[in-house]
């Protein structure tokens, strides 16, 4: 079963890379201090990867939360 990751932008990306911005962006995330939620896959970890430096994760285990 594929976990959950609660991703919330923590810096922000002015003065950072075009790229930089985008992949921000493609998380899904608007504004500063925004959080959202993306299923745990090797995508979303490589765009997270990217961003490290702005952004902070929290892993929600799917089996803690009742779902099976």
């Amino acid at each position: 079963m594929v976990g959950k990751l609660k991703i919330t932008q923590i810096k922000s990306a002015i003065g950072y890379t075009k790229k930089q911005k985008q992949m921000v962006r493609a998380l899904g995330i608007k504004k500063l201090y925004q959080s959202v939620e993306q299923k745990d896959t090797p995508q979303i970890r490589g765009m997270i990867e990217k961003v490290k430096h702005l952004v902070k994760v929290e892993v929600e285990n799917p089996a803690e939360s009742g779902e099976v």
